[in-house]
């Protein structure tokens, strides 16, 4: 199979999106992915996946340090900023989770270090300890098939 059948066919698992920050000599750096998930709850850690590509990369293996904004469904302007997709838009403010730039009113908010590094064909993985975590309620920004959705998409669709 080619690269963007198998591109395609990942597309397929519904995931939620997060943007990636970082902070080095005072400026924020920030990456949308969607390659996230829970690993272990003793310790409290977690599992991002970077291309090694992207200039996150050497952002955050400089740190040492991370955070993980789990985007609400009114947050897909983030996405597209933090992925490249708009390029001109207003300044982004961030707050401040254990010393870390977050996106404010993130679903979730995760504050990181590096715990773990690990190759893994053209990508990085990283586990992060997890030292600090904000919530709040709201409906997640979900990514399905190549497209932005939300639940209430799918509540719509099966009402019909």
């Amino acid at each position: 199979m080619d690269g963007r059948t198998f591109r395609q066919a990942m597309g397929k698992f519904a995931t939620g999106i997060t943007v990636l920050t970082t902070e080095m000599a005072g400026e924020i750096h920030g990456m949308t992915a969607n390659a996230f998930m829970s690993v272990s709850l003793d310790p409290k850690l977690i599992l991002i996946s970077i291309d090694k590509k992207a200039n996150m990369l050497s952002k955050i293996r400089a740190s040492n340090m991370f955070a993980v904004n789990v985007l609400a469904e009114e947050q897909q302007q983030y996405s597209m900023i933090f992925a490249g997709q708009l390029k001109e838009h207003e300044k982004v403010s961030f707050a401040r989770l254990n010393g870390l730039p977050v996106l404010q009113d993130a679903l979730l908010t995760l504050a990181c270090q590096v715990y773990a590094e690990y190759e893994a064909g053209d990508h990085i993985l990283f586990v992060g300890k997890v030292d600090e975590l904000q919530m709040r309620e709201g409906d997640p920004l979900l990514f399905y098939c190549g497209k932005y959705r939300s639940i209430k998409d799918w509540e719509e669709q099966l009402l019909v």
